[in-house]
């Protein structure tokens, strides 16, 4: 589990196919501030929203800590794992532990859909961001209710049809990878688990009175 407070930024270092397995997962190189020797093999950790695995961790020749993952075809086909590249970053937040702050909302690091980012515009000394969620999940995401947007926890602002808005401080603007979205740029959405879990309650009473 997560909160969607981004605790560092990582760089993508390499992107390869995996040595064994299937032909379209892959092994992903990301190099962190994290200190390594601190990262169980087997932790997890939400790369831009997305939960994965470390499967090594070490150190590079200048001391840069970095870790490595495998995603598997359906991960990179279902978010925006597919397009990384070396050189991209990307949002990282370690697991939460029991007895941690929960400064965001309930994060579960399994994305959803991809969303896409339709403006951007200046507010003050804040960003105002409109984003578009497929069909089949705007009904989850409500005015002043939590989405998590690549691995990052936001409140709503509005929501008109299929887009939502939300507001962006100064620093969430410098310290996520928002900073580097443009319009029409895929971003990995996960609503909120209470959201789905309310509409499923609906659902099963509306199925019992039918």
């Amino acid at each position: 589990m997560f909160t969607g407070i981004i605790t560092d930024i990582g760089e993508i270092v390499s992107v390869q196919a995996p040595e064994a397995g299937a032909a379209e997962d892959r092994r992903l190189t990301i190099r962190t501030s994290y200190d390594p020797d601190g990262i169980d093999i087997g932790a997890s950790i939400a790369c831009s929203g997305c939960c994965l695995t470390v499967i090594e961790r070490g150190r590079d020749g200048a001391g840069q800590g970095w870790f490595l993952v495998e995603a598997s075809g359906e991960t990179l086909s279902k978010t925006t794992l597919g397009g990384w590249g070396a050189g991209r970053r990307i949002n990282l937040e370690r697991a939460a532990k029991v007895g941690d702050e929960l400064g965001g909302h309930v994060v579960l690091g399994h994305v959803d859909g991809l969303g896409r980012l339709v403006s951007i515009a200046p507010e003050g000394g804040s960003h105002r961001l409109v984003f578009e969620a497929p069909t089949e999940l705007a009904g989850f995401i409500a005015p002043k209710g939590s989405v998590t947007i690549d691995g990052i926890s936001l409140t709503v602002n509005e929501v008109d049809g299929t887009r939502f808005g939300v507001n962006i401080i100064p620093h969430t603007w410098t310290h996520t990878t928002l900073c580097d979205r443009k319009p029409g740029d895929a971003i990995n959405l996960e609503i909120d688990v209470l959201a789905r879990y309310v509409a499923r309650l609906n659902e099963w009473q509306a199925g019992i009175r039918g």
